[in-house]
């Protein structure tokens, strides 16, 4: 009887065990954000220097996400994921007691390698523990994990910040991390391991064209994009070594990634997917806040309230899609979160500086419906088709890109934003003209009289805030037409068969 209640039990802890690692590691990528000016002053570095904080970690987890297929053939899947929540964990309480910027820097480097892992083999652990008919359910649980922890990061690190320390952002991964291994230790089942020789020449290839690549993204904004001969050299250091992998990979006996995972439609389609739904998940997280202090005012506790209402969309969105994934077609589902996240965008378009809070929280919980509405059915559909002895291998790919989608999203809507407020400072200046009739005296504020100085630089600012405004709402309308050119995928996107009741694939791991 108790072996019965337990091997019921066993897929319910499992899952808890491996959520806890994956909203560690998911929170991570966004909670430190709001942290890095009061980082700045207590590690005595510049913005640029700070700035590294972000970079070290951003750049190590994708260069790491890669190898997780075959770390974890070769060490056991259970092994791997559980040194990668041990170093994850350590990693973040030396975060925590960091006291100076190069062992931040380091240790957040560290952070990166060991946090790497946990997304993907979260991913592949779920689809093998649960039978394919529940791939729907198991993906709407990871999906919170993933979705919802970058979303929900600024709002708690801005919290963690205001009312305790900088250092509690990092802290606070402690008891996650220390229960997730409980978890993993106890119930989480080992998988066999195979000899696959390693292919250190691909993986550096990889590593060096991915790093490039995200050293390009992370700081191009700040060197000021071609003008700096090391962004110049980073892409093409970039493009060279991509180029060389893809030879490699194509002719090698053993290549570091296996070319059959490209014959299956439904995974490449989903990687397309995930890299243009990275784009809009991130980038849009990167310009609400700004916008929401810097035009409109509001404090870092208001701004995190104001943007909450996203994640609980989100969540509301996977605990429905959830038991539908399987009972309606998935692309339609994909479709459904597609039109609302575009509506949703377009909305936001609609923004300014006297836009009411509700507004942007309606907009704000549409979009986080269309998220759900498009993460769960697409983590389902994209693995549907694939063979179970790749998923660990594919899971990495679909995290990888999910994440330099964010990342470039997150650069080209800065750099549009930066250079779209030049051009729009400029034509709304042209019109500042004293021989205006509303410039006169009697039509303007006193404070923007343009006769004193104080009264030019007011204006000025005023200007400045409107033409920036006008950016922000040039970036969302760039993101939705982003989403709206993902819809056409949806033909290449092959519905699986369905199956009366698959086996688990935990028990065909091993094939």
């Amino acid at each position: 009887m108790s072996g019965g209640t337990k091997a019921a039990a066993a897929p319910f802890l499992i899952t808890c065990s491996i959520m806890l690692a994956t909203i560690m590691q998911a929170l991570d990528t966004t909670i430190a954000n709001v942290a890095l000016p009061h980082m700045q002053g207590s590690l005595s570095a510049t913005q640029d220097q700070v700035a590294w904080v972000l970079t070290s970690y951003i750049v190590a987890a994708a260069i790491m996400t890669p190898p997780t297929g075959f770390l974890s053939a070769k060490l056991g899947r259970k092994r791997l994921f559980v040194w990668s929540v041990v170093g994850f964990t350590i990693a973040s309480m030396l975060c925590g007691i960091a006291g100076t910027l190069e062992q931040m820097v380091l240790f957040r480097l560290l952070q990166g390698v060991f946090g790497a892992a946990l997304v993907p083999l979260s991913q592949s652990v779920l689809l093998d523990t649960y039978p394919k008919e529940k791939h729907g359910a198991a993906m709407a649980m990871w999906g919170v994990g993933v979705m919802v922890g970058p979303i929900l990061g600024p709002t708690l690190g801005g919290y963690l910040t205001e009312y305790y320390n900088w250092r509690w952002v990092f802290f606070i991964n402690l008891p996650f991390g220390i229960l997730a291994l409980m978890g993993i230790l106890a119930f989480v089942p080992e998988t066999e391991k195979t000899n696959k020789p390693i292919d250190f020449f691909g993986f550096a290839l990889l590593s060096l064209a991915i790093g490039a690549l995200q050293m390009m993204l992370d700081r191009g904004e700040l060197l000021d994009w071609f003008s700096s001969n090391e962004i110049i050299v980073e892409t093409v250091l970039a493009g060279l070594a991509f180029y060389m992998f893809i030879v490699h990979m194509l002719t090698h006996e053993h290549p570091f990634i296996t070319p059959a995972l490209f014959k299956d439609r439904n995974l490449v389609t989903g990687l397309c997917f995930i890299f243009l739904v990275g784009i809009v998940l991130l980038a849009t997280m990167a310009l609400l806040p700004p916008f929401l202090q810097n035009l409109k005012g509001y404090p870092v506790i208001t701004v995190g309230f104001v943007l909450a209402p996203r994640g609980i969309g989100t969540m509301i969105a996977m605990m429905l899609v959830g038991k539908m994934v399987g009972k309606v077609d998935t692309r339609l589902l994909i479709l459904s979160g597609l039109l609302m996240t575009a509506y949703s965008l377009y909305q936001m378009v609609g923004f300014n500086l006297d836009t009411s809070q509700y507004d942007i929280v309606e907009s704000g919980i549409i979009q986080g419906l269309g998220l759900g509405f498009i993460f769960v059915p697409l983590s389902t559909i994209t693995f549907s088709t694939l063979e179970p002895k790749f998923r660990t291998e594919a899971a990495g790919l679909f995290s990888l890109l999910r994440n330099i989608g964010s990342s470039i999203g997150i650069s080209v809507v800065t750099a549009l934003l930066s250079e779209n407020t030049q051009v729009n400072h400029a034509d709304i200046a042209e019109h500042v003209s004293p021989y205006k009739l509303m410039m006169q005296d009697g039509f303007l504020p006193q404070a923007w009289s343009l006769d004193t100085a104080r009264g030019l630089a007011a204006l000025n600012g005023e200007v400045t805030r409107q033409a920036a405004t006008i950016a922000y709402l040039n970036d969302f309308q760039f993101m939705m037409w982003v989403t709206l050119a993902a819809v056409p995928l949806l033909i290449f996107l092959r519905r699986p068969a369905r199956s009366a009741g698959a086996p688990p694939a935990a028990a065909v791991v091993a094939d």
